[in-house]
């Protein structure tokens, strides 16, 4: 099992833990200069993000917040913008953390999609959806509900002649807890490597509040179980999935779990498959 702990480790280039505040300063400036390194080699001035209310989202708008508004004290450009979108669907039940979060990023510019009538719509013209049942249904237009988030951002990105930030992390690749093709995809993703805990390191060192760092992590795209944990999904808790990640001993089921989990999910983290060349 120790062998598959650093494949996997290595494979999403998971960060070691951070020793001590100057470490987390360093990993900031980097990341901050990865995302101004995305703009100036794309020759596009804005970035898009949705905003969930979440930690890594959270985190990723303080940082490209922060890149932004870095190039433009540089003098590489007034108009370099950070646009971040508010998605709900239908009412956000925790509608006063996402604008929290908002409050915290103060980003040039918000804008609210609501999704809802969206993803309605598609479930009413989509035969294939009638004969499954209520949990099916739920969960397929859950991931409906990612995509269509991913679909208003790159919509407000072309608009815009700019690029989508991506929340993903190591500690949600190695589950595959994203939904391919939607907030799975993405221009660039300024927090890959990073485990969970270090995403709330980081969100702490940037001035986010206490509510955000700490908060349950949840998808809450299903109807049925709104607001379920990420962690009971999981079958194993964050602590668990940072500590195997980063090399550490955890129990064999933990193990098990996550190395299964991995190796089901592998097609989420690979391009589309084509033919091979005879």
């Amino acid at each position: 099992m120790h062998s598959r702990q650093q494949e996997i480790a290595a494979a999403l280039n998971v960060r070691p833990p951070f020793d001590g505040p100057a470490a987390i300063r360093a990993e900031i400036d980097s990341r901050v200069s990865f995302i101004q390194n995305c703009l100036r080699e794309s020759g596009l001035k804005t970035l898009v993000l949705g905003i969930s209310g979440g930690v890594d989202s959270t985190t990723a708008g303080l940082l490209a917040q922060r890149a932004v508004e870095g190039m433009r004290a540089a003098g590489e450009g007034d108009d370099y913008r950070f646009i971040a979108v508010r998605l709900p669907y239908q009412v956000q039940h925790d509608e006063a953390e996402a604008q929290l979060a908002v409050d915290t990023i103060q980003p040039d510019e918000c804008h609210t999609v609501n999704i809802g009538a969206a993803v309605q719509g598609l479930s009413r013209a989509t035969e294939a959806l009638e004969p499954l049942s209520a949990e099916a249904r739920d969960f397929v237009l859950g991931n409906t509900k990612a995509r269509m988030r991913m679909v208003a951002q790159y919509t407000i990105a072309n608009a815009r002649q700019g690029l989508v930030i991506g929340t993903d992390h190591a500690a949600e690749a190695v589950m595959g807890f994203f939904t391919k093709f939607g907030d799975g995809a993405c221009d660039l993703t300024p927090l890959a490597g990073l485990v969970k805990g270090q995403v709330r390191e980081i969100a702490a060192a940037l001035g986010a509040p206490a509510q955000l760092v700490k908060k349950v992590p949840t998808a809450d795209l299903e109807e049925l179980k709104p607001g379920k944990p990420d962690e009971d999904a999981y079958g194993v808790t964050y602590l668990e999935i940072d500590a195997f990640l980063q090399g550490f001993e955890v129990s064999e089921e933990a193990a098990r779990i996550i190395v299964e989990t991995y190796d089901k999910s592998r097609h989420k983290r690979e391009m589309p498959k084509e033919p091979q060349r005879r």
